[in-house]
C-alpha cells in the first residue's frame, strides 16, 4: 500500500473510531447514569483522579485540565452538585480555597465509567502480541502529544 493510501485509509479509521467510541461511551454512562453526559462524566472522573493522586482540585486547576473556562466549570459544577455527584468543600489549611470532591453517587458514577475503559483498552490489545501493544501505544502517544502541543498548549 502507498504511504498516500495508508495516511488516508488511518485517517478515516481514527475519524471512525473516535466517533464510535464517543457514541459508545455516551450510551454506555446513559444506561447507567441517564442524568449524566458523557463531559459531567469527564469532569467528575477528574475530581476523582485529581482527590485520589494527592493532585489539585481546586475548580481552576480542574478547568485547566478539561480545557474549559473557569464560568464553564462553574456551570458544569453548580449542576453536578445540585445532581449529588460533586461537592464543594473548604480547604482546611486555607478558608478562602475551596476544594471540588466527589461525592459517594460521583465515586460510583466513576467506577462505572472507569469499567467502560477498561473493557475498552482489554479489547484493543485482546488480539495483540506485545511488540504490537507497544507499537500501538508509542503511536497513540505520538497523535496525543501532537493534539496537546497544537490545540491544547495555553
Amino acid at each position: 500500500m502507498e504511504g498516500r493510501d495508508y495516511a488516508r485509509e488511518l485517517n478515516r479509521f481514527l475519524v471512525e473510531v473516535f466517533n464510535d467510541i464517543l457514541k459508545t461511551e455516551e450510551a454506555y454512562v446513559s444506561e447507567g447514569y441517564a442524568d449524566l453526559s458523557v463531559r459531567e462524566m469527564h469532569l467528575i472522573e477528574a475530581v476523582c483522579r485529581a482527590v485520589d493522586e494527592g493532585a489539585d482540585n481546586r475548580p481552576s486547576a480542574i478547568a485547566a485540565a478539561q480545557h474549559v473556562t473557569a464560568g464553564t466549570l462553574t456551570v458544569a459544577v453548580n449542576q453536578l452538585e445540585a445532581k449529588g455527584y460533586l461537592e464543594r468543600a473548604r480547604d482546611g489549611s486555607d478558608k478562602r480555597s475551596v476544594r471540588l470532591c466527589p461525592t459517594q453517587k460521583g465515586r460510583e458514577a466513576d467506577r462505572r465509567h472507569a469499567g467502560f475503559h477498561r473493557e475498552l483498552v482489554e479489547a484493543a490489545v485482546e488480539r495483540l502480541t506485545l511488540e504490537e501493544t507497544e507499537a500501538l501505544a508509542r503511536g497513540l502517544s505520538g497523535i496525543a502529544a501532537f493534539i496537546r502541543e497544537k490545540y491544547l498548549t495555553a
